[in-house]
């Protein structure tokens, strides 16, 4: 029933996936997180930035990132992200689209776990004279990390399904492998049982085990 997989590197298009959603994560959660201290951060200049970058992104659909990052950096700029090799570097632009997105929803949750820590700490914290960055890095963002595991697991999932939109640009992930499958094989039920199946095995542990970290980091009120 499943002998026309061997026809094609399935292990090989999850991999990329893997890669892409790991990468943009990581990605995300740096840029997200310094977005998050400039809407919380006394600065106005900084505030409106952070705010503005948020309230655009998450209106733009993740598609149209996506093509901007090849279309526009790369065809009309000419900027391939170190890369002139096309495979390489629509995969460099696919992660550079995801966590521009991406990061905005991160920023979002990493903001709501700033506002669960009482502010007589970040407070007491200014009294004794640390500086806002220190208060920030020192005691407000730990506890917002355990505070957003929750958020941040629905991101992160989210950003795994979000994947297939590289497909658009060519990038060899499981997506563009189903559209090949489903071109050239007349089994659209099992190709899209498979690709579910793989996708189901990188979010369902993600979720239980993500899940799990943040019942055990919660900070007790």
């Amino acid at each position: 029933m499943f002998d026309f997989l061997d026809k094609y590197d399935v292990l090989g298009a999850f991999w990329t996936t893997v890669q892409l959603t790991l990468l943009s994560a990581v990605g995300s959660l740096v840029w997200g997180t310094l977005l998050a201290a400039m809407r919380v951060g006394p600065v106005p200049l900084m505030r409106g930035f952070g705010t503005a970058y948020v309230n655009t992104v998450r209106n733009i659909p993740l598609t149209v990132i996506i093509l901007f990052a090849a279309l526009g950096l790369k065809d009309t700029l000419n900027i391939t992200l170190g890369s002139n090799v096309v495979d390489t570097s629509n995969f460099r632009l696919a992660v550079l689209g995801l966590t521009v997105y991406t990061s905005a929803f991160v920023c979002e949750a990493i903001r709501a776990g700033i506002n669960t820590v009482p502010v007589g700490q970040a407070e007491a914290a200014r009294a004794i004279g640390l500086s806002f960055t220190q208060v920030l890095g020192l005691v407000v963002l730990p506890q917002a990390f355990r505070a957003a595991v929750g958020p941040l697991t629905n991101v992160l999932i989210a950003l795994t399904k979000n994947t297939t939109v590289a497909a658009a640009i060519g990038v060899a992930e499981a997506a563009l492998l189903m559209k090949e499958m489903v071109e050239n094989e007349a089994q659209l039920l099992l190709i899209s049982a498979v690709i579910a199946f793989g996708f189901c095995c990188l979010t369902l542990p993600t979720g239980l085990i993500l899940g799990w970290v943040g019942k055990k980091v919660a900070v007790k009120r």
